[in-house]
């Protein structure tokens, strides 16, 4: 009776009316019609067959449902009879990954961030020898990443490490995973190689909750750390003369709800075709799509220079000492950053990340002033709930302190 009930309903009538997260203006209500979430199964569905999961396979869901990441691959994993176990918290996390021994989760960026630093600190409390052989292990990790390749000798020196070092690591996380999907957000590369080289399965995918949300997503089996992998089967894709993600396929949302201005703009018809104006900057590696910037985030310095926020911020961030970053110069002569320090980090400690992050970027995007400010959380309207920080916002929120670093 269910089947037969289900095969009555019209693809195209609304399934689910998810809000955008607001990082960038107010939330905007997305209307996603049947046809959006059929045509997601059926593009993982290949993923996940070839995953070969076992008949007890979990899933440990933490992020928020209301969020359309979340809100999606909970959904569609059930639907492929996989058991779904809700975390109590992300404090609770780690306990649990070690507990439950899930085989997929997914995770946003920053999480990533708070595992790393947890696990640098334990490094950090090690004896010398064990911190050195922790440092090899990661080099030899990125090595087989990146390449050169390996030689005889460093082949088995890694197989060794892979039993002393890696298999502790991989055991925080339950070991059993066979897929850490980051999602809702840019991943650093240097912050999925830093647990890739690790031997976890971190696969960083693209999406929007116009777009149901997965767009495209790594495999295991053709991972790129500095992509977002392939667009899913029925997704039509290519990149715009200023840049610009456009898509088009079933799963592209029907508009904003109550917001023609709104959809008009995200959706545009060419060619007869109705075509999803992302607001993503990126460009193809191979077949793999790669993110670069928010096309909207652009900052304009009073020089008349265009600077990525995105990528100095990630550099910022992979540093020890800094937590998070966000910085601004729309129409100031220079950069400045607003840092959140690491807990117990000194001030001149602060100010020698800044000078190395400088010395990894070109004149016009060196950091020309700094200062520190509160952590940005939830409860502050800063962040996000899946923990994207809320870049107009916290300039918002700090804008006196800004005034006060340009003088």
């Amino acid at each position: 009776m269910l089947v037969a009930e289900v095969e009555h309903i019209p693809a195209g009538r609304l399934a689910c009316l998810i809000y955008t997260s607001g990082t960038g203006g107010p939330p905007k209500g997305v209307m996603l019609p049947h046809r959006a979430m059929l045509a997601k199964r059926q593009g993982i569905a290949g993923f996940i067959r070839r995953l070969g999961l076992p008949r007890d396979a979990c899933y440990l869901s933490f992020l928020p449902l209301s969020h359309a990441y979340e809100h999606t691959v909970s959904y569609l994993l059930c639907s492929f009879a996989m058991e779904i176990v809700f975390s109590r918290g992300a404090e609770r996390l780690a306990a649990e990954l070690t507990d439950i021994r899930p085989q997929v989760v997914t995770a946003v960026p920053r999480l990533f961030e708070v595992l790393r630093a947890r696990i640098l600190a334990l490094v950090e409390k090690q004896k010398p020898w064990q911190r050195r052989l922790f440092e090899r292990a990661l080099r030899l990790g990125l090595r087989r990443l990146d390449g050169p390749p390996l030689g005889a000798l460093e082949r088995l020196e890694d197989a060794v490490l892979e039993r002393l070092v890696r298999r502790r690591i991989q055991a925080r996380f339950g070991g059993r995973l066979a897929a850490l999907v980051s999602g809702g957000a840019r991943l650093d590369p240097e912050l999925s190689g830093f647990f890739m080289a690790m031997g976890l399965p971190v696969l960083q995918g693209y999406g929007q909750t116009e777009a149901g949300p997965v767009i495209s997503v790594n495999v295991p089996w053709e991972n790129n750390r500095h992509a977002v992998g392939r667009p899913l089967p029925g997704v039509t894709l290519r990149i715009a003369e200023d840049g610009e993600v456009v898509i088009r396929g079933p799963l592209v949302m029907d508009g904003y709800w109550n917001n023609p201005e709104a959809t008009a703009q995200a959706l545009r018809t060419e060619g007869g075709e109705v075509w999803l104006h992302t607001g993503d900057v990126g460009e193809m590696v191979g077949p793999a799509l790669r993110i670069t910037d928010r096309k909207r985030d652009f900052i304009k310095t009073l020089g008349g220079d265009m600077v990525s926020p995105a990528r100095i911020e990630s550099l910022l961030m992979a540093e020890p000492a800094i937590t998070q970053a966000v910085v601004a110069g729309e129409g100031r002569p220079g950069i400045a950053a607003l840092l959140v320090p690491a807990e117990g980090t000194a001030e001149a400690a602060l100010a020698e990340a800044v000078r190395r992050v400088n010395g990894k970027l070109s004149g016009v995007e060196r950091i020309r002033h700094f200062a520190t400010v509160a952590p940005f959380t939830v409860e502050n309207g800063q962040l996000t709930p899946t923990m994207k920080i809320k870049r107009r916002v916290v300039l918002k929120d700090h804008a006196a302190k800004l005034d006060q670093l340009y003088g």
